[in-house]
């Protein structure tokens, strides 16, 4: 008895060591998220106290170190979700599509050699992908706007996003592919049961069931995007462009904070002080869509329980 005792109060005291430790790790996860937001605000602070919050957000014209500089930082957020679109308009339907196939059509076999083929496509460093982008992507779009009389720059945003889609297609394509593969057999045999095609069972019993885990992965996939710099520099150009053309040169806003931190201003200058506040709006941005794509998950969770009740 005493040996069993000795035993429940050892397990116990692993239980809670454990429990501690968690909860640990979960408040430095936590500190560390406050930690990067003050460090970017009160800089940010410092910057709006030289200049205007309103002109930042709504100026047109972003030109530092310049006499009479203005600091609109409204090209450099269109640019970045111009590129940031495309991306998205290329990764999704890839990425999604080939997912589909390897967990629903592709043998075991074949699976097991499609993903890893795929996923190698993560491990490219990203200045690789930049000069795929500069040399091939960039060249062959000029010639294709040329063959049907439009007018294209070699810098442009849409050999950026186009690159930079294929970057995310293994991010969204893995996961994708485990949480379609995580939907219970059960349903597909209930529903081919009641006479429904493999195209009809993927189209509203699978891809329904999985939608919270795939508009997870093209988050993942979109903060990616927002985060890529040497294929913007080497691809799509340092120069702020208000415009919705996609064939002409811009920017976003993570080369424009590299641009800002890498010059011979000093720390507390205007120049350099903006990169925080470009690094604060970028910060609340995603914050926001976060929320967004989480209340659509929570959404439609509820509603996908209410149906197969």
């Amino acid at each position: 008895m005493n040996t069993f005792e000795s035993k429940s109060k050892k397990a116990l005291l692993i239980e809670k060591l454990i429990k501690f430790l968690l909860i640990l790790a979960a408040t430095i996860s936590i500190l560390t998220t406050f930690g990067i937001l003050f460090s970017i605000l009160f800089e940010s602070i410092e910057f709006f106290k030289l200049r205007s919050f309103w002109y930042f957000l709504t100026g047109t014209v972003w030109s530092p170190g310049v006499i009479g500089s203005k600091f609109g930082a409204l090209p450099i957020f269109s640019g970045t979700f111009v590129i940031t679109l495309i991306a998205l308009a290329v990764a999704i339907p890839i990425g999604l599509g080939s997912a589909v196939y390897m967990s629903e059509y592709a043998s075991p076999k074949l699976r097991d050699y499609l993903k890893p083929m795929l996923e190698i496509l993560a491990g490219i460093p990203t200045v690789v992908y930049g000069f795929f982008a500069a040399i091939t992507v960039a060249p062959l779009i000029v010639k294709m706007a040329d063959a049907v009389g439009l007018e294209a720059t070699f810098n442009s945003a849409l050999a950026s996003g186009v690159v930079m889609g294929i970057m995310i297609i293994p991010v969204i394509s893995s996961l994708s592919d485990d949480v379609i593969r995580a939907v219970p057999d059960s349903q597909r045999k209930a529903a081919f049961g009641l006479g429904m095609t493999h195209g009809e069972i993927i189209k509203n019993i699978v891809l329904p069931s999985a939608l919270p885990g795939i508009i997870s992965a093209s988050l993942l996939g979109l903060s990616k995007a927002l985060g890529e710099t040497m294929i913007v520099v080497m691809a799509a150009g340092l120069r702020p462009n208000l415009s919705w053309n996609p064939l002409e040169d811009m920017t976003t806003v993570t080369v424009t904070i590299v641009n800002s931190l890498v010059g011979d201003f000093e720390f507390n200058s205007p120049e350099t002080l903006s990169a925080f506040a470009l690094g604060l709006v970028l910060f609340v941005i995603t914050l926001i869509l976060n929320m967004i794509s989480l209340s659509l998950i929570r959404k439609f969770k509820e509603k996908y329980k209410v149906n197969t009740l």
